[in-house]
């Protein structure tokens, strides 16, 4: 029998801009889509330049999703990264970390992947997805 697929939404992260779900669960697995530095309230783009803060923003978007899957951030196996310019990757890396670090709280880390590209919105700096796995 298959474990129905089942959409995850949350008003504490900004609302699709398009035709998919903040995430995705199905049985244990949660797949949040990506997501940018804005505000759940308004959908506006936060932090215009700042890749640091806009690192923090969308992590706290992701984790919202997650959570409303019913997840923990513990839960979380693999994030993506998705970056416009090479050289916001420290910056980006140390945000991430302090993120990352603060709400982990079983000591092992996500694996992540960074990747360079173009981004939907000429404001977005940085996008971030997620892999999560619940018990």
């Amino acid at each position: 029998m298959s474990t129905p697929k089942t959409a995850v939404s949350t008003p504490h992260a900004p609302a699709p801009a398009h035709t998919f779900h903040q995430g995705v669960r199905k049985g244990p697995f949660v797949q949040v889509s990506g997501q940018g530095p804005v505000d759940p309230a308004t959908n506006e783009y936060l932090h215009p330049g700042d890749v640091a803060a806009q690192t923090t923003r969308t992590l706290e978007n992701v984790r919202a999703i997650v959570e409303a899957a019913g997840a923990t951030f513990d839960d979380v196996v693999m994030l993506r990264v998705y970056l416009t310019k090479r050289e916001d990757f420290p910056v980006m890396n140390e945000a991430y970390g302090a993120f990352v670090s603060a709400h982990t709280t079983n000591g092992v880390l996500p694996s992540r992947t960074t990747v360079f590209t173009g981004l939907p919105r000429e404001e977005m700096l940085v996008e971030i997805d997620a892999f999560a796995i619940t018990d």
